[in-house]
């Protein structure tokens, strides 16, 4: 479907719909809602929600109010346990200057919240997930290993440590890197990475375009502790569906260790931003970033004229 004022649709897989209200106003409007990934209902509440909001702060706008999502087993569960999920949802929207305007609910067999999210930004400042350019740097501002902390931690191997690292990280706004990021005047592209893993929504920036890009594993921020559960084959199975859906568009150079690879590719919660901007401005950005606490913040790839479409993790 198109429209004269639809900035952003479902054509090219971007991180929320945006629509031209007027010369300098456009709305975003996203939503996300999924199961829980850690057994603490307030902290479930707060990273849902960071979840979903992180899909506005992508596309370089800032979110105004939600709706909750809830899918609840009223007759299985305590209602507690719901009260718990929402108090910390709204914690999290509180945090982010967003006002909860209401929801809907239903009762289902399994747990389940989101939000459904509407932002604001300006129509000529959308950041879409295409548009990098060859010499382009590329910024990650969160660790990845979510996906395997969280299969750990289901088969009851995740220390407490690592979990609260995890869930610190998963709950963590993006709206303080998105901030920093809009000062930026050259920023090419944005996507926030989450259920397809850094290299699936990498590929996304490139897929069907004329500049390729180069990971450099090294430098990839990454929780330590999730190389022994890669090496002993504590994965989620997101990761190996990923792999399959990417692996012709990505070349592993000898240079790049398998259990990175493994990484790359994990599905994330609430996952950081993923920018495309010139060398000189990403340098500056992160180090912005850095000052202002997210220090997981680095330069992780670069955007090459060669080879296009493709990506080389090095």
């Amino acid at each position: 479907m198109s429209h004269p004022n639809l900035i952003a649709g479902i054509e090219h897989c971007d991180d929320a719909g945006v629509y031209k209200i007027r010369d300098d106003l456009a709305l975003i409007q996203t939503v996300d809602f999924f199961t829980p990934i850690v057994d603490d209902p307030y902290t479930f509440g707060q990273v849902a929600a960071a979840n979903a909001l992180s899909d506005v702060y992508a596309m370089g706008g800032e979110p105004l109010t939600a709706l909750n999502i809830i899918c609840f087993p009223i007759n299985s569960m305590d209602i507690s346990i719901l009260q718990q999920v929402l108090k910390g949802g709204l914690e999290k929207m509180r945090e982010a200057g967003v006002l909860l305007v209401g929801g809907h609910s239903v009762e289902d067999k399994e747990i389940k919240y989101g939000l459904s999210v509407t932002g604001t930004v300006h129509p000529e400042k959308v950041l879409l997930n295409r548009g990098a350019l060859a010499g382009d740097a590329l910024i990650l501002t969160k660790p990845l290993g979510t996906g395997i902390i969280n299969t750990a931690l289901k088969a009851k191997m995740a220390p407490d440590a690592l979990v609260e690292k995890a869930v610190h990280s998963m709950g963590e706004l993006n709206k303080k890197a998105a901030a920093l990021m809009t000062t930026c005047p050259n920023v090419h592209a944005c996507t926030d990475i989450t259920g397809f893993g850094l290299l699936g929504h990498a590929a996304e920036m490139i897929e069907d375009s004329d500049v390729g890009i180069v990971i450099f594993s090294a430098s990839v921020p990454i929780f330590a502790e999730v190389k022994e559960y890669v090496e002993t084959g504590i994965v989620p199975g997101g990761l190996h569906r990923n792999r399959k859906f990417r692996e012709q568009m990505v070349k592993q150079a000898p240079t790049c260790p398998d259990w990175i690879m493994d990484v790359l590719y994990d599905p994330q919660t609430s996952g950081g931003l993923l920018i495309s901007l010139p060398v000189i401005d990403a340098e500056a950005l992160v180090k912005a970033m850095r000052k202002a606490g997210i220090q997981a913040a680095a330069i992780v790839g670069r955007i090459l004229p060669d080879p296009k479409g493709k990506i080389i993790v090095e």
